[in-house]
């Protein structure tokens, strides 16, 4: 079993350390919520006094971050965790960020002979509940190799996608093509509406043909059809549209830098801002149905 340092102990990070704990590994976490903390130290973690405090005498630091300023600040510099860690110490970032600041973040940990992963993950808070996680795994084989018992303790799908970096691009462009179809499944309900279908028959149309497609039969956005979907309990964020809307601005981001058109992304993206501006700061992403039925 291992020692494990768990930096971001939030929604998304909060479960996953449980599941580190339930998998019998020793972890030691720090956030900046005391609350956060809590959970995971009554169900038998270690709370560490800081970001570098839960870096030391371990062999594994996890981290999961809101931002790309976030994990450089807490991995870089003299007082970061790759300055405070043990030689020999693995480093898996589970946040999602830019492609630049990964990169940037796993040459640093190299440049001290050290392995480090990206590996940001899609399933949401359920799937982080859950141990059903996948995860999209930029780095170097061995690093991949070392990281993915860790890994399977919190996630059933673990892909290795490349270089250093690549997690990230993986998850950027999934979530670009989430984000998408999410708005193109709402649209056909609210044109359904108003051309007097129902919920429920246009659901059992597109489902079994060619409009089939994740946003539609895992995360309906209208009540009824798909029983666990966030549409059935007023759009509680399952995921926020506001981390629909960080994505999206990654993708748009990433789409600048490499000379790449993404003219369906930046409408996406334009949406969802409006949608995040309005009244979908604090609800599920695939609220913004009634951002387009209001409209």
């Amino acid at each position: 079993m291992a020692k494990i340092g768990f930096i971001g102990v939030g929604n998304m990070g909060g479960p996953m350390a449980l599941n580190l704990l339930k998998a019998g590994h020793s972890v030691k976490v720090f956030d900046l919520s005391k609350e956060a903390v809590k959970i995971c130290t009554d169900a038998g973690g270690i709370a560490a006094e800081s970001a570098t405090d839960a870096a030391k005498s371990v062999n594994i630091v996890v981290s999961m971050l809101p931002k790309g300023d976030h994990v450089r600040a807490v991995y870089l510099g003299d007082g970061g965790a790759i300055a405070a860690a043990d030689e020999g110490t693995l480093f898996i970032d589970c946040s999602t960020i830019d492609v630049a600041t990964a990169r940037e973040v796993s040459g640093a940990a190299a440049a001290k002979g050290m392995l480090m992963v990206d590996a940001p993950v899609s399933g949401g808070v359920g799937g982080a509940a859950a141990g059903t996680l996948t995860f999209m795994v930029g780095g170097p084989a061995g690093a991949f190799e070392a990281a993915k018992p860790i890994l399977e303790a919190m996630g059933k799908n673990i892909v290795h996608t490349g270089a250093s970096g690549n997690g990230q691009a993986a998850k950027i462009c999934n979530n670009m093509i989430l984000g998408i179809s999410m708005i193109a499944v709402s649209e056909a309900f609210v044109l359904g509406e108003k051309l007097g279908l129902e919920h429920q028959t246009l659901f059992d149309i597109a489902s079994t043909a060619s409009g089939q497609c994740w946003s539609l039969t895992s995360y309906c956005p209208v009540p009824g059809p798909v029983p666990a979907s966030p549409a059935n309990n007023d759009y509680k964020p399952g995921f926020s549209a506001q981390n629909m809307l960080k994505d999206l601005m990654l993708s748009q981001e990433a789409a600048d830098g490499f000379d790449a058109e993404t003219a369906l992304g930046k409408a996406a993206t334009e949406l969802y801002k409006s949608y995040v501006s309005g009244d979908g700061e604090a609800a599920d992403f695939s609220g913004i149905i009634n951002m387009i039925r209001e409209s």
